[in-house]
């Protein structure tokens, strides 16, 4: 489990696939020497498993299944990506419960600068963007952000100074990628009203 509150910017030192897995081997001075091989780290929102750690850097894999909900297959030598260790029980919410598990893929359709922030309008696929309610949380790539505003086909967040410059999303441009993940609170209340088993 998670909080969305991303604690390194990291970036890609080696992405190689092997046998139907995604290696990746990643640079990150700060949470590296805290990471234990089998612990928990979130890459870009997605909850993944140290397999091996170092002073300064650490390697993981992604499986097929987890490459095609994100955008991980993406990665190469030198992308920066968003990181987080997995939450203690005594460590402050900050953001929102987020649990790593990336529900899918939304597109960069516009930004607008304002006075230092900024405005980002993303287009996401129906079966998702009904989980999104205005000033509720959405999870883009690890970032725990609060929802401006819900379309019929798109949805609005704000970026202030502070997440544009500790995280990826500073780098947004119309037509980028990022992982969403809608929050979990949502899908269960959908699942218990409609009385799904």
């Amino acid at each position: 489990m998670f909080t969305g509150i991303v604690v390194e910017r990291g970036s890609i030192k080696r992405a190689k696939e092997r046998g139907g897995l995604l290696d990746l081997e990643v640079t990150a001075p700060s949470i590296a020497k805290d990471l234990k091989p089998g612990e928990s780290v979130a890459l870009n929102g997605v909850c993944l498993t140290a397999v091996e750690t170092r002073r300064r850097t650490f390697r993981t894999q992604a499986m097929d299944e987890t490459l095609a909900r994100s955008t991980l297959g993406s990665l190469v030598r030198g992308s920066n990506v968003n990181l987080e260790l997995a939450a203690r029980l005594s460590d402050r919410l900050g953001g929102h419960l987020v649990q790593g598990h990336v529900d899918g893929v939304a597109r960069v359709l516009r930004i607008e600068d304002q006075e230092g922030a900024r405005r980002v309008w993303l287009a996401m696929t129906p079966d998702l963007l009904r989980y999104l309610v205005d000033k509720g949380s959405v999870t883009l790539d690890g970032v725990s952000l609060t929802v401006v505003e819900v379309g019929r086909t798109s949805f609005q967040v704000a970026l202030i100074p502070h997440t544009l410059a500790a995280t990826t999303l500073g780098s947004l441009e119309p037509g980028s990628e990022v992982n969403v993940e809608v929050d979990v609170v949502a899908k269960y209340v959908e699942r218990l009203v409609g009385g799904q088993r």
